[in-house]
């Protein structure tokens, strides 16, 4: 028998979910779509004691999506030999102008995973307007959703998202969506908007990836430890996430078993939040004052051109950010990866990083777009440090979580 683990409702959706989700995006053997023979018993053993841990928890809620490799094959083949009658299964299929296409995306994510009803389908990466188009355009992704609705196949239907929060707003008003997927947690609240307005549609809010891409804290720098304790810096970031009631779930991606243990301290300590949240914050927000200075804070994201409308494409916002996760956090290793992403990952990491800067793009230009910034004078300098301290290092794009 699986312990018990706190549920919340999940919106609209009215299931009772883990505030606890087991995220597939770490437990496979390759980000490659792996044919069967290819799939090692060590890896899948690996896998199934990974699932075993987690059900034994109370991690009844398992995610994973037909892009994360080999990951739905072997969780298909695991969910029999790891059996849970509360098991709630997501998949994540990405939408597509065509939508037989998606279909056939779609089919090839429920064969991988055993032919099962997928409790919650993700539309994966509304990441742009067109993909929210055609996920809501007559004759659509969503209306081959709503067959398989129909059929029993599928029970409710969200989006995933890394997109700007405007568009996740406009996402969540057309009221076509039961939940959403998006990134909130501490080095990251931009999206407050669209949790608030996700509030208001009564969805659920599920928040993917705030160990890794809440500032890799498996690994966690050493000024981020310091600040965080007597706090490890993955129970203290869930904490912050799961003090808001309005938070429903967020995703632990695990590799193995023990990778569990700091997000079940969390939930342990969770009615004690209000209490051990606040100094963390202090802590936390005092360094960032101290390394950068309230001026800067107040108003850096000021006057700042979109990527697409500045020179080379230098996506200024996201590099002043990770200029700051580095000054205030020394978070160089989270830092250097999303720095090697942008420009490399699409419309998951879109722009580019400030490679171009002095090549493509000279300073001059650069500060033709930057006449709104009260920053503008030190922004060129500030673009090659960050570039100095965490560039040479171009990065593949593992996940789209």
């Amino acid at each position: 028998m699986s312990a018990a683990l706190p549920t919340r409702r999940f919106g609209r959706t009215e299931l009772p979910i883990p505030i606890l989700s087991l995220g597939g995006m770490r437990f496979q053997q390759s980000w490659t779509d792996l044919e069967a023979d290819a799939i090692t018993a060590e890896s899948q053993r690996q896998l199934e004691a990974t699932l075993e841990r987690a059900v034994a928890c109370g991690l009844h809620h398992v995610e994973t999506a037909r892009h994360y490799g080999s990951s739905e094959r072997q969780l298909g083949w695991a969910l029999d030999r790891v059996p849970d009658r509360s098991r709630l299964l997501q998949t994540k299929v990405p939408p597509h102008d065509d939508p037989e296409v998606f279909e056939a995306e779609l089919r090839l994510s429920a064969e991988r995973l055993g032919g099962r009803r997928i409790d919650l389908l993700s539309i994966h990466g509304i990441n742009r307007s067109e993909h929210l188009a055609q996920a809501l355009r007559p004759g659509g992704c969503l209306e081959v959703v709503h067959r398989w609705q129909r059929d029993g196949r599928i029970g409710h239907v969200g989006f995933s998202t890394h997109g700007p929060t405007p568009l996740i707003e406009e996402a969540i008003a057309s009221d076509a969506f039961d939940y959403v997927n998006l990134h909130w947690y501490f080095i990251r609240q931009d999206n407050e908007a669209a949790i608030a307005a996700a509030a208001d549609h009564d969805m659920g809010v599920f928040i993917i990836s705030p160990t890794d891409k809440g500032g890799h804290l498996h690994t966690p720098s050493v000024p981020m430890q310091e600040l965080c304790a007597p706090l490890h810096p993955i129970v203290f970031n869930d904490l912050f996430c799961l003090r808001d009631p309005r938070v429903h779930t967020i995703s632990v991606g695990a590799a193995r078993p023990e990778d569990l243990d700091l997000h079940l301290e969390a939930v342990s300590l969770l009615d004690r939040a209000s209490e051990l949240v606040p100094p963390v914050e202090q802590h936390l927000e005092r360094a960032a004052k101290e390394a950068l200075g309230e001026p800067w804070l107040c108003s850096w994201r000021q006057g700042l051109p979109s990527w697409e409308d500045t020179p080379g494409e230098i996506n200024l916002e996201v590099l002043l950010w990770l200029h700051g996760l580095v000054e205030a956090w020394g978070l160089e290793g989270y830092a250097r990866a999303r720095y090697g992403l942008l420009g490399k990952a699409s419309h998951w990491f879109p722009g580019a990083n400030a490679d171009p800067l002095d090549q493509q793009v000279s300073e001059a230009e650069l500060l033709s777009v930057l006449g709104a910034s009260p920053w503008a004078t030190q922004i060129p300098a500030i673009l090659r440090s960050l570039r100095a301290r965490v560039g040479g290092a171009e990065q593949q794009r593992l996940s789209s979580a």
